[in-house]
């Protein structure tokens, strides 16, 4: 099992935004800032659903090549949500909300592209 995983971003601000509107209705939400003078001045911050951050933001030099990370839904209305709201808050349809049956029966997902050209997805598996 993961604990939790980590991506760099070339502007923190800009993604602190995208993330926090498109993970927003999987439950998840800033938890954590980590101060400037433990991180060398770079903004560090970690998301996830209360009480512990599972997913961290470290300014810097974006993953090369660009990463897939996929976040567990609790429904296809959330699946939904999270789409709607990260082309809302500036992500790239990378694939809509639909049944993937090449993966397997009932994957519903939805994909977007961060600011950065991370490919982000929302997923159930029911």
């Amino acid at each position: 099992m993961i604990d939790h995983m980590g991506i760099s971003v070339s502007d923190p601000a800009k993604s602190r935004a995208f993330y926090e509107a498109a993970l927003a209705p999987l439950g998840y939400a800033v938890l954590r800032v980590v101060p400037a003078e433990h991180t060398g001045g770079r903004v560090v911050l970690g998301m996830g659903v209360a009480p512990k951050p599972d997913f961290w933001i470290t300014e810097g030099t974006p993953n090369v090549p660009p990463l897939h990370i996929a976040f567990r839904a609790e429904s296809r209305a959330a699946v939904d949500a999270f789409y709607a709201a990260a082309i809302a808050a500036g992500g790239r349809d990378n694939g809509p909300p639909g049944l993937r049956p090449h993966y397997h029966q009932g994957y519903y997902g939805a994909f977007v592209i961060d600011p950065d050209g991370n490919n982000v997805e929302a997923v159930i598996h029911g």
